[in-house]
């Protein structure tokens, strides 16, 4: 719990963000809480939420969460089809599984299937295929090694999402104090002690670079396949190594998702990457819009963006503002750059959600 703070500074209400707002990366965890959503976004200005797990039914439990495969005709009827243009959502495939069994025994018949059921979510509605962290960290085939994301034997999976032109959202490692000791000294400590499956300290995880480089090195072999990292590229404690990686890989995009915190610390910088880098970053919170305090959780990454405001405080890695790790600082960005990060830089990616969202954009 953060200190009482006696600073006075400005503190500056954003009720709804400058501009429409696409929510790129987020999760209904397959419990279709949607009405409660809808009124989190027509609040803040929220005008499409992306559910990039469609196809996946997640719970918290036993410190993390466990994943089961969903149905993604779920999603179309309890979202799109009733919200039209509200909702959309990414498709795992045959990612969708729980890690406690292999992942394939057959990889030729596996990615034949994933192919196979990738196209056929693609062509029911789905924007894009999403790659959690289980791969590279938890699957393993069925001779028990470990499948790492630029395993050769997954390759026609990429080469098939550049086919057909949808983006690849794919999270490998995590912030770095995941992969260090649980002790005091963590800045991660009360996260790791609330969340204990989020620690790969254990030395049968990779470390974070030999999973970041792995991933690199899965964007370097597919140029014509379009990816989205998560979580600023899961490097924010290192802002000039991500911005190395958009200048080497022009196939990439990033999100800043669940790292207030990490890039509020370093304000200056951190203006000074989203204004070169501008382009190429899209909107997501990746935290519940299902909550009370959904709303503030918005309005934090809008005042964040938006403001030059000191010593204000980002909800945490669940969307509540129950603990929070140190004060962050606004980038006030210019209007030009907020257009293109709240909703113009998605629509570049997916130009599908053009007319999916006509009614809602603006005119010009």
């Amino acid at each position: 719990m953060a200190k009482k703070n006696y600073l006075v500074s400005n503190s500056t209400f954003i009720t709804k963000a400058a501009f429409p707002v696409i929510d790129a990366h987020n999760h209904l965890w397959g419990n279709w809480q949607v009405e409660k959503v809808l009124r989190t976004m027509d609040e803040v200005g929220v005008i499409s939420y992306c559910d990039l797990t469609g196809n996946v039914r997640i719970e918290f439990a036993g410190g993390g969460y466990v994943i089961t495969p969903g149905n993604i005709s779920d999603f179309f009827v309890n979202c799109s089809e009733k919200y039209p243009g509200k909702f959309y959502c990414f498709t795992m495939s045959n990612f969708a599984q729980p890690t406690k069994k292999p992942l394939f025994d057959d990889p030729k018949r596996f990615v034949v299937e994933f192919i196979e059921t990738l196209n056929n979510h693609v062509q029911q509605g789905a924007k894009g295929l999403k790659v959690l962290k289980e791969l590279g960290l938890h699957y393993r085939d069925s001779s028990n090694t470990l499948i790492n994301c630029n395993d050769p034997r997954l390759f026609p999976i990429w080469e098939e999402a550049g086919k057909l032109k949808i983006p690849v959202l794919i999270h490998q490692a995590d912030p770095a104090g995941f992969f260090e000791k649980v002790t005091p000294d963590n800045e991660h400590y009360e996260s790791l002690k609330k969340y204990p499956s989020w620690s790969f300290v254990d030395p049968k995880y990779p470390r974070k670079i030999e999973l970041l480089e792995r991933r690199n090195d899965l964007i370097r072999q597919h140029h014509n396949t379009t990816f989205i990292l998560p979580h600023f590229a899961n490097y924010a404690e290192n802002i000039s190594y991500v911005s190395r990686l958009l200048d080497e890989h022009p196939n990439v995009y990033i999100d800043f998702s669940a790292r207030l915190d990490e890039l509020g610390r370093q304000p200056y910088s951190t203006r000074e990457f989203f204004i070169r880098h501008q382009n190429r970053i899209i909107f997501g919170a990746d935290m519940p819009a299902n909550l009370e305090c959904s709303s503030e959780m918005y309005r934090a990454y809008f005042r964040f963006l938006e403001t030059y405001d000191e010593s204000f405080y980002s909800p945490d890695y669940d969307g509540t503002f129950e603990r929070s790790r140190w004060p962050i600082c606004g980038i006030g960005l210019p209007k030009e750059v907020l257009k293109k990060i709240y909703y113009e830089n998605i629509l570049k990616i997916i130009p599908s959600l053009k007319i999916d969202l006509k009614e809602y954009l603006p005119k010009n």
